[in-house]
């Protein structure tokens, strides 16, 4: 799961335990450092040829310039940059710093996904990572994939990581990911809930570093549970030709890609 701006939807304020800390968007503001360490297992490099695959493929704009929309640490703008002119929008500050620490002189921005202004359009729109499942409600997802779009030159392409659909949501899993690093060890622990077309994800998170002990970190995460179908209707409606590929980068979410006429205009603002 992933933030507009990172890899998990958004938080929410939650009561927490004795010596355990709760904040807001822990991941992409107080543990932003860990992000990279908890999704370690990720291949990157394979995630950004096989995006640039169906690009190729798909895409007639003829370009190469990449919009990656919430693009967190810039792990997948490392590799996609030695093929595109790359751009990175996210809205955490702290996922920012760090994707600049790693991609010194590149172009990269804070902003919403819902009404972000470049003042030009690309080939290439990515928002990938689920960060769509933060948005709340299918009018805030209407609103972001036609500002997408409109970021889009005419033959350009969209390619949108979704959260899971409510078919393939499991209330009542638990799920533990570790990472480690010389003196320092980093788990989180999930529990989920759905309510009505919410998923609730519960995160427990336990971090150890070397002379420093362990600290305890807690919050509740919310994602909209929204079908494929729907969602590539809501990307027509937006302006493009789209559809559903069920070969994604996580599984059991696959990817939505649209591609933008030719003949098409940008929506007003």
């Amino acid at each position: 799961m992933k933030t507009p701006n990172s890899c998990w939807p958004s938080a929410l304020w939650m009561p927490g335990r004795a010596r355990s800390k709760v904040r807001h968007e822990l991941m992409f503001h107080d543990l932003a450092k860990y992000f990279d360490l908890l999704a370690s297992h990720k291949d990157y490099g394979a995630e950004a040829n096989y995006l640039a695959r169906l690009v190729q493929k798909a895409g007639r704009s003829g370009g190469k310039d990449w919009l990656d929309v919430a693009c967190g640490t810039g792990r997948h703008l490392e590799h996609l940059r030695r093929l595109y002119d790359v751009v990175g929008i996210d809205l955490s500050p702290e996922m920012l710093r760090i994707a600049l620490g790693r991609l010194p002189g590149a172009d990269l921005r804070r902003g919403d996904m819902r009404n972000f202004r470049l003042g030009r359009e690309f080939d290439v729109v990515t928002c990938l990572f689920s960060a769509i499942g933060h948005l709340g409600s299918e009018r805030e997802l209407a609103v972001t994939f036609a500002n997408f779009v409109r970021h889009l030159k005419p033959g350009g392409v969209a390619i949108v990581e979704p959260w899971l659909s409510p078919e393939m949501f499991r209330s009542g899993s638990v799920h533990l990911m570790t990472g480690q690093a010389p003196g320092l060890v980093v788990a989180r622990l999930a529990f989920s809930r759905r309510r009505g077309n919410r998923s609730m994800i519960e995160y427990h998170y336990s971090i150890g570093e070397e002379g420093r002990g362990i600290q305890h970190f807690e919050e509740t995460n919310v994602g909209l549970l929204v079908s494929p179908s729907r969602l590539v209707e809501l990307l027509k409606e937006a302006g493009l030709r789209a559809r559903f590929v069920k070969q994604g980068l996580t599984p059991g979410r696959g990817l939505l890609l649209g591609v933008k006429p030719k003949s098409a205009r940008a929506p007003e603002s």
